[in-house]
């Protein structure tokens, strides 16, 4: 089974490890980061840098596509026809077409969640209006082919459940067990619907701080309405 995750300047780290070390555990996955060109991919925090072997002009070809998100990396990723006719393209060979958190932004301006139910991380999620989806707050959410995860750690479920889908029950436990993942958080309010008011807009500043980060990074200059909004 070929698994490929979409890497790009910007992305959130766990919205493409946390998937990873879930799916590279089934039995006869093989899993190949691609990018827009081969070589370093510099990550939201600018801390962690990932190593792509594989450029999207390399791969014609996947059993399972996973996008991941960004904090604010998947703005420009939207604008780039060419990764999105990519997207078109190999979304044609695909059993499982996949986003996490801000990564359906991608999907959705590729056209291929036109009039679909999706899901993206609390913040942005609203912006899958403006590409033609029906975006709902929910952790996972299924479609045909097309599965959406909320943010970050979302990715997690969402690659739990695809392994279901894809090798099984037993087996899926089997590497549930085996990367020892069982959630017990000290708080509740890793949801939007059950955060109190401070801790979200305590949030919100942190993630306005990581947004002015990543666009420095990314040497971005002119930006939507849209995502000036959702920064604030």
């Amino acid at each position: 089974m070929k698994i490929v995750i979409y890497m790009y300047n910007g992305v959130t780290m766990l919205d493409a490890i946390g998937p990873y070390e879930v799916l590279r555990n089934i039995t006869d996955a093989e899993i190949l980061l691609a990018g827009e060109k081969k070589g370093a991919v510099t990550a939201d925090s600018g801390f962690v840098d990932v190593n792509v072997k594989y450029s999207i002009q390399e791969i014609q070809q996947a059993d399972i596509l996973i996008i991941p998100g960004s904090t604010i990396g998947f703005v420009e990723e939207m604008k780039k026809e060419h990764v999105l006719e990519w997207i078109r393209e190999l979304d044609k060979s695909t059993r499982w077409t996949v986003s996490v958190c801000s990564g359906s932004m991608l999907l959705a301006s590729a056209g291929l969640l036109n009039g679909l139910k999706a899901t993206s991380h609390w913040k942005p999620i609203n912006l899958l209006k403006e590409y033609g989806a029906v975006p709902v707050r929910e952790r996972i959410v299924e479609q045909g082919k097309y599965i959406t995860a909320a943010g970050v750690s979302a990715g997690i479920d969402m690659a739990l459940h695809l392994s279901n889908l894809a090798a099984g029950e037993e087996e899926t436990k089997a590497i549930q067990l085996a990367i020892e993942y069982d959630p017990q958080p000290p708080f509740d309010s890793g949801d939007f619907s059950g955060a109190d008011v401070k801790t979200i807009q305590i949030a919100e500043k942190k993630l306005a701080k990581d947004a002015k980060k990543s666009l420095g990074l990314l040497g971005m200059i002119k930006h939507s309405k849209s995502i000036l909004k959702m920064m604030k």
